[in-house]
């Protein structure tokens, strides 16, 4: 009976930390339709905090595992180990398959390691679950850019400057774009 008692507990246990680990973790996007629509006007002033405030509600999980493992995922991009990070990374994304972050973090660390391929898959479902993520459209730009497709980059870029207008370097991006398919036939 007491081994009975005991494998018991250890399975609600071990029950209790599936759950908790492995709950659907949505980024915390409801209500940000109004910092949307400021971020993407050109003239706010506060655009800054509209941004922010997308950003951190993007990188929230709801879940304080899942957000663990994206802040380990980017400590090791940021430290160069891009095989570590996609192992973060790729934890997240199976345990958390509905939040876009996670994807998107992916998906720049895929760049990095130049698997082009799996970071525009990555990027398919960043935008399928949020598809005003302006950085994941910027990151799309920039792999056709570096394959030379560039139509799909343009269209990228401007995208993700539709979105979020105060993003210089997508700006110069399109400048370059356009400046290169100026002598190109359409």
């Amino acid at each position: 009976m007491k081994v009975l008692a005991l494998r018991n507990k250890y399975i609600v246990a071990a029950v209790a930390v599936f759950v908790n680990f492995c709950g659907v973790a949505h980024a915390e996007t409801a209500g940000l339709d109004r910092a949307f629509e400021e971020l993407s006007d050109p003239g706010y002033a506060g655009w800054e905090r509209a941004e922010s405030d997308i950003r951190r509600a993007w990188s929230r999980s709801g879940s304080a595992a899942m957000d663990l493992l994206l802040k380990r995922g980017e400590d090791a991009m940021d430290a160069g180990d891009v095989a570590a990070a996609i192992e973060h990374l790729t934890a997240l994304t199976d345990h958390a398959p509905d939040f876009a972050e996670g994807w998107n973090a992916r998906a720049t660390a895929y760049f990095m390691a130049g698997l082009y391929g799996p970071s525009i898959a990555d990027i398919a479902q960043v935008l399928r679950l949020e598809p005003r993520h302006w950085g994941a459209l910027s990151g799309l730009g920039m792999i056709y850019a570096d394959m030379g497709d560039t139509q799909r980059a343009l269209k990228a870029f401007r995208a993700s400057f539709a979105l979020n207008p105060h993003q210089q370097d997508v700006k110069d991006a399109i400048a370059r774009l356009e400046k290169e398919l100026a002598g190109v036939s359409l």
